[in-house]
């Protein structure tokens, strides 16, 4: 599987995207030849400046697979299904569950010797309270916990089988990323709560906890995990916990605003998801509405001990991302200040 120069083959899926594009410089960036999978021909997303050796495929047809996996050492997976259109949340889980079982079947069909799957914070469940500890990979998501949620019971659909898969002996490890932020986050997903903050928008505050991680940090973990990650573990990848409304002042504070003043109270949150539900196109949004009182810290000794995680401190990551925005015209330079 060694090509010319020694280099050793890695197939990133979901390369055009955030996460995966950052994974695939962190690959050629730590010696690897890196393909790409999209979808869709000329997508180059973040990695358009890399030596990428390009595929166009669909993980919905299997056949469309074998050429970009023929030969591949190792399969970063980060392009897992997401649930983006109101539909039954069973339906959504089985087409989750539908292309999950293709990538692994690939995977098995051209000898992959390692595979990193993507999963996400929603698989990890809360401790017990009785523990008095931070959630880690022990806790794990009931399904049915949140039964309207397409999300979570779909992520941890697809998970399983990956698990289920490495016990039948598919060299797998699944990273779990807590909420990704950072420059290059074109179109910006959770920065766009980063950038709302910035501009002086994010007046309103939750009572809950998040833990935010920087995207590169989450990227050169993934090809930590090739050679250090333990097969049918999960390791959950998180930077600093804190709660909304620290986060919230915080990148006020390095953007030169004023910070949230608001605090909304989560029974707000319920009504609001209640009106989504009956809303056309909005169910979705009432998922992720229902899913704030989930949100929490992590305790995440395990990557750090096992992947040698070492995330950077959030003032940095949110400095870059900021600088970034700007560079693009998406916030005003003057209003970014250091710490």
């Amino acid at each position: 599987m060694r090509q010319a120069g020694g280099k050793r083959t890695l197939l990133v899926l979901g390369a055009t995207g955030y996460i995966g594009g950052n994974v695939a410089r962190a690959a050629v960036e730590s010696g690897w030849r890196v393909r790409g999978l999209r979808r869709r021909h000329g997508a180059l997303g973040n990695a358009g400046d890399l030596p990428v050796e390009w595929f166009e495929a669909d993980l919905d047809s299997p056949a469309s697979l074998d050429e970009a996996f023929s030969g591949a050492e190792a399969v970063l997976h980060c392009a897992a299904y997401y649930p983006r259109r109101g539909a039954p949340v069973a339906e959504h889980v089985r087409a989750g569950v539908a292309q999950t079982r293709n990538v692994l079947e690939a995977c098995r069909a051209a000898g992959v010797r390692s595979l990193v799957y993507t999963s996400t914070l929603t698989t990890i469940a809360r401790p017990p309270a009785a523990d008095h500890r931070l959630a880690d990979e022990r806790d794990v998501y009931l399904p049915g916990s949140l039964p309207k949620a397409a999300y979570y019971e779909c992520k941890f659909a697809m998970e399983s089988e990956v698990l289920r898969a490495s016990a039948q002996g598919l060299p797998a490890v699944i990273l779990n990323p807590t909420a990704v932020i950072g420059p290059g986050d074109d179109p910006p997903t959770l920065g766009g709560v980063v950038l709302a903050a910035a501009r002086g928008q994010g007046w309103i505050w939750l009572e809950a906890d998040v833990n935010l991680v920087d995207v590169r940090d989450v990227a050169q973990a993934h090809v930590e995990a090739l050679t250090r990650g333990e097969p049918g573990q999960r390791h959950i990848l998180g930077g600093r916990n804190l709660t909304v409304r620290e986060a919230l002042t915080l990148i006020a504070r390095l953007a030169g605003v004023r910070p949230p003043r608001v605090r909304l109270p989560l029974s707000a949150l319920d009504a609001a998801a209640w009106l989504s539900d009956r809303l056309p196109g909005l169910s979705l949004l009432g998922n992720h509405l229902r899913a704030v009182r989930h949100w929490q810290g992590y305790d995440c000794s395990r990557a750090q001990r096992v992947l040698r995680f070492r995330p950077r401190p959030l003032e940095a990551t949110l400095e870059d991302a900021l600088q970034w925005y700007a560079a693009r015209g998406w916030l005003k330079p003057r209003g970014i200040v250091v710490a």
